[in-house]
Formats: structure tokens, C-alpha cells, sequence
């Protein structure tokens, strides 16, 4: 069978995990194939998703590795047979893998949460406001790529407009309100989105105002996307070379915390509506 080329991030993930359970069991990879009756390069390409794994084949390797976890290993099960191919894939080889890893997690998370302090999250953003966003980037994008990124950005909104929505908390700063992008109007445009979109059941909307004394948990975006488990939660953070997915248990527990405490700082919905308005008033 043919190696994969560009594994998925869901995929990548399912490596990392099958990984994880193998050096907790305190086998090696050659150990771990000759149990399964395998070479040892197949549990390597399984382990670096360039090969993927039946399900009969995981179990048996969860029996191996001693993993008792019944529902971590029906999660990796589901990982292992997913054949989903989502509306991301038709910019694959256009847009930057980055943007495919976090379409493919927030499609498939049982809950979202997001906290930035400079703009406004991306699944509120309205066209316009996205567009003026891209439009800023050094080097300047061509044309047809902005029109991409743009277009891909309104169509990831699909987990929060479906018929059976991804539970979504953000945390914006009081800054990213008051940063006019794209101009006065469509700095409104983009203030009524907001406010629009927090009426909904799915959707909780808390502003960080100005006026918090001592407010230094967190200094860059984050975006938090639920697992089927919590064990196979990620965080996205911006690096300087694209997206970094954080995953490891001691990593997700701090971000947890982290995401808790700016939570509990923050102004509850309706006051934070309230804050809104005065905003696109006084802008």
C-alpha cells in the first residue's frame, strides 16, 4: 500500500496517540510488530500516519498496550475508520495545511472555545471585516488567494449556523472591539454580527473589559477545540511559522485552567452585550 503524502490532522493525531500508549506500555516499535505480526516499519508509518490502521489491528494493539480506557479506545476507533471527506478539501494545495488542520478539528469537536485579545475570533467575523484582516498581511497576498482565505474563513461559520451546532464560548478583549478594521462601518457591521450571534443558545460571547485590574493569564489567542474525549482535545495556538496544535495531557490541563481563570475575569453574557453596544456607539 502506497504511503500517505499529507496526512489529515485527525490522522496525525491518531499516530501520536497509538504512539503515546506504546512507550507508556514501555514497548518499542520492534516489540510492538512482533506482537502484531508485523514489520517494524509498519508500526513506524502507522506511528507517523504515512499508513493507516484497521480496527481490528488498533484493538489489538490497545490489548497490548494494556489500555483499559474503553471509551479513549472507541475514540481512536472512530479516528482509525473516519473516511469523512469535508467541504476543506477542495483547498487542499491551495491554502496552507494550517488552515485544513483547524477546518478538520473544529468540524469534528464536541465543543469550542476561543479567547483573543487583538481581533475578533474568525467564526464571527463578518466578510468584510476577514477580507480587510488578510488584506493587511505582509507580504500582500495576490488577489485569488485573499478571495481563498476569505471564502474559506465564511465557510468554516458552518459549525456554529448548522442544524446541529458545535457549543462555542469566546472570550474577546475590549481592545478587539474597539480596533476599527476595514473602516467606521464596517467596524459596526461587524460589532452587530457579534451581537447577533450571542443571542444564540450555542453561543456564549464574554468581553474582558479594559477596566480588570492585574490581567496577565494569557498574552496570545487560543483556540480550544473538544475531543470526543477529553484525552484528545487540542489547543491551536499562532506561531511564527503558521498554526502550532498543542495536545499533550500536562499542556491541555494548563490551558484548561488558563481559559477558566479569563473566564471567571471576564463579564457575564448580558453585561457583555451591554458593552458591545457602547462600543459601536461610541465608535
Amino acid at each position: 500500500m502506497a504511503l500517505r503524502r499529507d496526512p489529515t490532522a485527525r490522522q496525525l493525531r491518531l499516530a501520536t496517540e497509538l504512539r503515546r500508549l506504546r512507550e507508556a506500555a514501555g514497548l518499542t516499535a520492534r516489540e510492538a510488530a512482533a506482537l502484531l505480526g508485523v514489520s517494524a516499519p509498519q508500526i513506524t508509518h502507522i506511528e507517523s500516519a504515512l499508513a493507516g490502521v484497521s480496527e481490528k489491528r488498533l484493538r489489538r494493539l490497545a490489548s497490548h498496550y494494556v489500555c483499559t480506557d474503553e471509551q479513549h479506545i472507541e475514540a481512536l476507533v472512530a479516528l482509525a475508520t473516519d473516511r469523512t471527506r469535508g467541504w476543506w478539501e477542495e483547498y487542499r494545495g491551495l491554502l496552507p495545511t494550517s488552515f485544513l488542520d483547524l477546518s478538520e478539528l473544529e468540524f469534528h469537536a464536541s465543543y469550542r472555545w476561543d479567547v483573543d485579545f487583538l481581533h475578533v475570533p474568525g467564526l464571527l467575523q463578518t466578510e468584510e471585516y476577514a477580507r480587510a484582516l488578510f488584506a493587511r498581511r505582509v507580504p500582500e497576498l495576490p488577489k485569488e488567494e485573499l478571495d481563498l482565505r476569505v471564502r474559506h474563513r465564511m465557510q468554516r461559520r458552518v459549525i456554529i449556523e448548522r442544524t446541529d451546532p458545535v457549543p462555542y464560548t469566546v472570550l474577546v478583549h475590549e481592545a478587539a472591539l474597539r480596533i476599527r478594521v476595514g473602516g467606521r462601518e464596517a467596524s459596526r457591521a461587524q460589532l452587530a454580527r457579534i451581537l447577533e450571534l450571542s443571542e444564540a443558545s450555542h453561543v456564549t460571547v464574554r468581553v474582558i473589559p479594559f477596566e480588570l485590574d492585574g490581567f496577565a493569564d494569557i498574552t496570545a489567542a487560543m483556540v480550544y477545540a473538544g475531543g470526543s474525549v477529553p484525552k484528545l482535545d487540542t489547543v491551536v495556538r499562532d506561531g511564527p511559522h503558521g498554526a502550532l496544535l498543542i495536545d499533550s495531557e500536562a499542556q491541555l490541563g494548563v490551558f484548561r485552567t488558563l481559559f477558566r481563570r479569563v473566564e471567571d475575569a471576564s463579564l457575564d453574557p448580558a453585561r457583555s452585550r451591554d458593552l458591545i453596544r457602547r462600543v459601536a456607539q461610541e465608535l
